[in-house]
C-alpha cells in the first residue's frame, strides 16, 4: 500500500493516517529518547535500563497470563510495533523464530544495536499499514502491547486486525491491546499543552507530545469484534474494557 494512503479519518473528524508521517515522528523520538518512548513510565532523559528490559518480561508474563495464552517452543512469533526489542527478546527465548515488525527504521536500528545475539529474530521495516511481507497463514502467534493506541485512524488498526487473520496459521492467537477510551485521546487544555512545549523546548521534557501520532485513537470493542469475524478470527477473551489498556486475544 502507498505510504500515504489516507482512510476515512476525515469523516469522523479525525486525523488522516499518513503512513510516511508515522514513519518520520517515531523516527524523530528514536533519536530523541526511545526508552522513554516505549516506556513513557520511566525518567525522561535518564532511562533505567535494568527497569526497562525486566518489565518486559513481566508485560510478556502479564498478557499471556491474563488471556490465558503461551509462546510453545516451536512457535513463529510477530512482535508487532517492536520499537527497540523490549518484547521482541523475551518472545525470541520462548519460541523458535520472531519476526519484529516496526515503522521506524531508526526504532529498528536501535533493536538491532542493543540485540545482537538475537539469532532467531529479523528485524522488519513495516509499512504502517499491514504486516507484509509475511505470507498468510505462516506464523502461530501475533503479540502487540501499547502499539494500536496511538495510531491515529482507527480504520488503521481495524485494518491490521484483518492483517492477523491473513498471516496467522488455523489454530493461531494473537494478543493485543488497543485503547477503549476515547477521552484519553482528547486534546489536552491549553496550559497544559503550553507547558509541555516549553519544558520540550527547554529540553526538559519529550517533544511530539500534541502530535496525533502520540495522541492516537480509540477503537471500539464491537468494531473490532466484527472485523475479527471478517477476517474468520473468534474473540475469545478480552480483559480491560472500556479502559486505554484493553486486552484482545483472537484465534484463527
Amino acid at each position: 500500500m502507498h505510504a500515504a494512503l489516507t482512510f476515512s479519518a476525515e469523516r469522523r473528524n479525525l486525523p488522516p493516517m499518513d503512513a510516511a508521517a508515522m514513519r518520520e515522528f517515531w523516527d524523530e523520538r528514536s533519536r530523541e529518547d526511545a526508552f522513554f518512548f516505549v516506556d513513557d513510565t520511566g525518567r525522561y532523559g535518564a532511562p533505567d535500563l535494568e527497569r526497562f528490559w525486566a518489565g518486559g518480561e513481566e508485560i510478556v508474563d502479564d498478557i499471556t497470563s491474563m488471556l490465558g495464552v503461551e509462546v510453545a517452543p516451536d512457535d513463529e512469533v510477530v512482535d508487532l510495533g517492536c520499537g527497540v526489542g523490549r518484547l521482541t527478546r523475551v518472545l525470541a527465548a520462548r519460541g523458535r523464530q520472531v519476526t519484529a515488525i516496526d515503522v521506524s527504521g531508526a526504532m529498528l536500528a536501535r533493536a538491532r544495536e542493543l540485540n545482537p545475539d538475537l539469532a532467531n529474530v529479523e528485524w522488519v521495516h513495516g509499512d504502517g499499514v499491514s504486516l507484509r511481507p509475511l505470507g498468510d497463514a505462516s506464523v502461530d502467534a501475533l503479540v502487540s502491547w501499547v502499539v494500536f493506541q496511538h495510531i491515529p485512524d482507527p480504520e488503521v488498526t481495524l485494518g491490521y486486525v484483518r492483517e492477523i487473520g491473513r498471516v496467522l496459521r488455523p489454530g493461531g492467537w494473537a494478543a493485543f491491546q488497543i485503547s477503549d477510551d476515547p477521552a484519553v485521546h482528547q486534546h489536552r487544555g491549553v496550559g497544559e499543552r503550553i507547558r509541555r512545549a516549553l519544558r520540550a523546548l527547554a529540553g526538559r521534557g519529550p517533544k511530539g507530545q500534541s502530535a496525533p501520532e502520540w495522541r492516537g485513537s480509540a477503537v471500539g470493542l464491537q468494531r473490532v469484534s466484527d472485523t475479527a469475524a471478517q477476517a474468520q478470527l473468534t474473540v475469545e477473551r478480552v480483559s480491560g474494557e472500556r479502559t486505554q489498556f484493553c486486552l484482545v486475544l483472537v484465534r484463527r
